[in-house]
């Protein structure tokens, strides 16, 4: 029987702490750790499965900071680092964010539709996390009369909607993800957020 290390997502957690140090939500003095604990608890509310969870807190190790891959397998294991790896988006450090923003995006959708039930609770995790930040965001800088979109690489909310909803349409064909609440609360904030 396998032992159970119940002290890897405190260790999963420690590391993004200081991987993610200094770092901030876009267009916010929110501490960016708090995304990461946010989609963690997330993944947290639908599976017990402590690689998963540390996954979640790890899962922007790989795109945002100088986190290696083999890093990450040597911390944490294989399948964590896997799973990470899954769920990271190919930033294409060497062109401008605003010019692959696109092809990155649909990169994303193409890799979600193939990929697997716990790559796409970890998507669930990080996304829902976004959308509760973008409508809370939004919702302040309409009240403030401040711009919201411009924070971003892409500037127009439509294409964010088509990404957005494209994912919820996704993540909604999962039989094992699409009567949880996550998967509900996600697919309800993009209509809120978008009309969709």
């Amino acid at each position: 029987m396998a032992k159970i290390d119940t002290n890897l997502v405190d260790r999963a957690v420690k590391f993004a702490i200081l991987k993610h140090s200094g770092d901030s939500r876009k267009g916010t003095k929110t501490p960016y750790i708090i995304h990461t604990m946010e989609a963690a608890a997330i993944v947290a509310g639908m599976t017990e499965d402590q690689e998963l969870i540390a996954a979640a807190v790890l899962h922007d190790t790989l795109e945002d900071t100088d986190t290696t891959y083999d890093e990450l397998k040597e911390a944490f294991g294989e399948r964590v680092a896997k799973l990470v790896e899954e769920e990271s988006e190919d930033k294409q450090k060497d062109r401008p964010a605003e010019e692959t923003w696109l092809e990155r995006k649909q990169a994303t959708l193409d890799h979600l539709k193939e990929a697997d039930h716990e790559t796409r609770m970890l998507v669930l995790g990080d996304k829902l996390s976004n959308i509760r930040a973008v409508q809370r965001d939004l919702q302040a800088c309409t009240e403030k009369g401040k711009p919201f979109w411009q924070r971003f690489h892409q500037k127009d909310p439509a294409m964010h909607g088509w990404y957005y909803g494209s994912i919820a349409g996704i993540l909604s064909s999962d039989p094992e993800l699409k009567d949880t609440q996550a998967c509900r609360e996600y697919v309800e904030r993009v209509k809120d957020v978008f009309g969709l």
